[in-house]
């Protein structure tokens, strides 16, 4: 399974939000919980978004949004960013713990 993230997509959370794309990596590294799908009538996609929030290395809590390919072979990035507290509270509520 290949992580894809686009030059552009890279460069946003990069120069927005100051995530590497190695920091992405180690998030689906570290995760701790399932994924939770985003059911906003204005942010569904086909295949459907998904999210989680896990730790990079040195601790800071990142929101990652990505989609998975029809075929189920790659990841796509969507966007990252640091988790506000009211993600943080739905994560824990409702993703289920791997």
């Amino acid at each position: 399974m290949a992580l894809v993230i686009s030059n552009p997509i890279r460069q946003k959370i990069l120069q927005k939000h100051g995530i590497s794309e190695n920091e992405v990596i180690q998030c689906f590294a570290s995760r701790e919980g399932g994924f939770l799908e985003d059911t906003r009538e204005n942010h569904k996609t086909n295949p459907p978004t998904k999210w989680f929030i896990a730790e990079t290395d040195y601790g800071r809590k990142l929101k990652v949004v990505f989609m998975q390919s029809v075929d189920g072979k790659d990841i796509h990035i969507k966007t990252a960013y640091l988790a506000n507290d009211e993600e943080k509270r739905i994560y824990e509520k409702y993703a289920p713990k791997t």
